[in-house]
């Protein structure tokens, strides 16, 4: 299943992907915080059939429902502070590469606060810590500083961030 991130200057970020069985999803994340995910037609990849709004919190429910692994959400209520899980994929140009040849914080305000791998996690990791593809970066920071973030990782262009996943 492929992901495709894009930043919808002055709204938000709209991520789509495609499931196995061919259906597109999308959810769009507005700058105000307000979600909508949206199902559309195999016939026709622009025809939404379905458009449901979401709260904050109804997201982080749907979330922790589908999430085979959930994380507990850090509670934002009013603040500007998101958590997101960031793949390193085969297409980053930071697998085998160290933490801190990232930059990430200086760069995009944002902390990576742990890494997840197959079977283990490392909390806190140094910048002397060797990212590898497949692991996932638990990050911390501000909506805009979080989607930067995840375009740094993916090595994509700003905008438009492609990931595999």
């Amino acid at each position: 299943m492929g992901t495709r991130r894009s930043t919808l200057p002055g709204i938000g970020t709209q991520y789509d992907y495609t499931t196995e069985g061919g259906r597109h999803v999308s959810v769009v994340v507005h700058d105000d915080g307000r979600r909508f995910i949206g199902f559309y037609s195999q016939e026709d990849p622009d025809a939404c059939q379905t458009l449901i709004p979401l709260t904050a919190q109804e997201a982080t429910a749907l979330a922790h429902l589908l999430d085979a692994a959930p994380t507990d959400a850090v509670r934002t209520d009013g603040i500007d502070l998101v958590t997101e899980h960031i793949p390193v994929t085969s297409k980053s140009p930071y697998g085998g590469k160290l933490l801190g040849d990232t930059k990430a914080r200086s760069r995009t305000g944002a902390s990576i606060v742990a890494v997840l791998r197959r079977s283990s996690a490392h909390p806190s990791p140094e910048p002397a810590f060797r990212l590898a593809i497949g692991d996932t970066l638990v990050a911390v920071g501000t909506r805009q500083g979080v989607d930067d973030l995840a375009e740094l990782i993916a090595g994509a262009p700003s905008g438009a961030t492609l990931a595999d996943d």
